[in-house]
């Protein structure tokens, strides 16, 4: 169950989608980023809007949350989305480490209005020969170079 304040902070990503879809921005998602009660980072979703395939509202909501706190990670925040991430932005929230997710719909409910992630679920998990976009394994000396020298690198800040 969630608090007052928690289910507020959980309308307002409802709102934001509702706004987004309503502008023509994008598909019907919101997000908020918050961090000590207070809202650090928003957005809704803005595909086409952009032309972006990568404007979903939860990864605009982490870039505007990491913009303002200035980092690349989100220890101690909360964030409350409209809708059950899909697989990229489940891994751009593993990636930012925030403290949990909540969400409203989820993705079967996403699928029933034609948003429809488990084609990328089940592509996660085939083999590369058995996915239906070729993912060509093409090793190269210089590629190689590259991970060896940041292996051995003493500047490097790992994330």
């Amino acid at each position: 169950m969630l608090s007052s304040e928690e289910q507020q902070f959980l309308e307002r990503a409802i709102t934001l989608s509702q706004e987004g879809m309503e502008s023509g921005e994008g598909g019907p998602f919101g997000c908020v980023i918050v961090k000590d009660s207070k809202i650090i980072g928003e957005g809704n979703n803005r595909v086409t809007s952009t032309n972006d395939p990568t404007a979903h509202a939860e990864v605009v909501a982490i870039r505007a949350a990491c913009k303002q706190l200035d980092t690349y990670q989100l220890e101690g925040c909360d964030i409350y989305t409209s809708c059950e991430p899909c697989p990229m932005c489940l891994g751009a929230i593993y990636w930012a480490r925030p403290r949990r997710v909540i969400y409203a719909n989820t993705r079967e409910e996403a699928a029933a209005i034609e948003f429809d992630d488990d084609f990328i679920y089940g592509e996660i998990n085939a083999a590369m020969e058995d996915r239906k976009i070729p993912f060509i394994h093409a090793p190269h000396p210089q590629a190689q170079q590259v991970f060896t020298a940041w292996k051995n690198w003493s500047c490097k800040q790992k994330y």
